[in-house]
């Protein structure tokens, strides 16, 4: 079987120079660092490895078969205009590693009352009447025990913290001491001292946590969202960290992205704003898991990752 590829992202030259084609298979790889330069080729392309493709260009893609989508999320593909009989891959396995560090680490600068340090020494302070605490025996409620909860759950562990979680199923999760489904969500946030926000956008996830979840929060928690900007409801995590009702919120996903200048949030007391950098999608670490599909699909054999449509994950 041979194939068009089509790679579509800003940095698709550093893509295509890391495709490898099997032995004895062919394809032509073609690229598009946006919608202009797609668009006219998009008749002939078997295959996509893009990331936020314009659903509009859906249409011009009679041939498409398969996408694979770069990044943690697919929600951006998962659109009305894909046609029903696109297949979408994800790529499992990457982005874990990355937001387990991003999540130790600031749970760590918490513990380690790092913010409190940096100020007095800006100020020339001694301020040695503020002593760190410790991660060990500090509870974390990962909300999402997929690819990326799961490595959260490990790297906390390595730290003796006690991990509980939230997913849709609640059954057993290795590392993780107790798991309740997301009927019992407040249950399982009133226990935390850190909350970590990995599920997937979907419908039952927009919205996820608003104001009785953040009521049912401890004063001192803090919430980290490196899932998706909609699932925390912005005006009831504004007034909650006004009102002092939790510790602080460490942010890296929005619903507008960037985050707009004059966002209440950059100003929205205890709150640390990163710019989508907790799972950095790179070509070295993704194009390996796409060259083992590509040969799968070149013999005509299942691809690997498939996303579940109708979960949206």
């Amino acid at each position: 079987m041979s194939a068009t590829i089509l790679v579509y992202d800003q940095d698709a030259d550093r893509y295509a120079g890391l495709i490898r084609l099997p032995p004895r298979r062919s394809a032509e790889v073609r690229r598009a660092r946006n919608a202009e330069e797609a668009a006219p080729i998009l008749g002939d392309v078997d295959v996509l490895y893009a990331w936020k493709f314009p659903p509009a260009l859906y249409a011009k893609a009679g041939r498409l078969r398969w996408l694979q989508a770069m990044g943690a999320g697919v929600e951006w593909a998962l659109t009305p205009e894909l046609p029903a009989g696109v297949t979408v891959t994800r790529a499992p396995g990457i982005f874990g590693p990355w937001i387990a560090e991003y999540v130790v680490g600031w749970c760590a600068s918490v513990t380690q009352r790092m913010s409190a340090y940096l100020e007095a020494q800006s100020q020339r302070r001694w301020l040695s009447g503020v002593l760190p605490d410790r991660l060990r025996g500090k509870t974390l409620t990962i909300v999402g025990l997929g690819d990326v909860g799961r490595a959260v759950a490990r790297a906390a562990r390595a730290f003796n913290m006690q991990v509980i979680g939230v997913s849709r199923s609640g059954g057993p999760t290795r590392g993780v001491s107790r798991v309740y489904q997301p009927r019992h969500l407040e249950r399982a946030l009133a226990a935390a001292d850190f909350v970590v926000l990995a599920v997937p956008l979907t419908a039952a996830t927009r919205g996820l946590v608003g104001a009785i979840q953040l009521a049912a929060m401890k004063p001192g928690a803090w919430l980290m969202n490196v899932a998706r900007g909609p699932v925390v409801d912005d005006g009831a995590l504004i007034d909650a960290l006004r009102a002092r009702r939790i510790g602080g919120a460490v942010l890296d996903v929005f619903a507008i992205e960037p985050l707009p200048a004059d966002h209440p949030l950059w100003s929205a007391p205890n709150v640390v704003i990163t710019p989508h950098v907790a799972g950095p999608s790179t070509p070295e670490e993704l194009t390996p898991i796409f060259n083992a599909n590509l040969a799968r699909y070149l013999a005509g054999r299942p691809l690997r990752h498939i996303v579940d449509r109708s979960r949206g994950y």
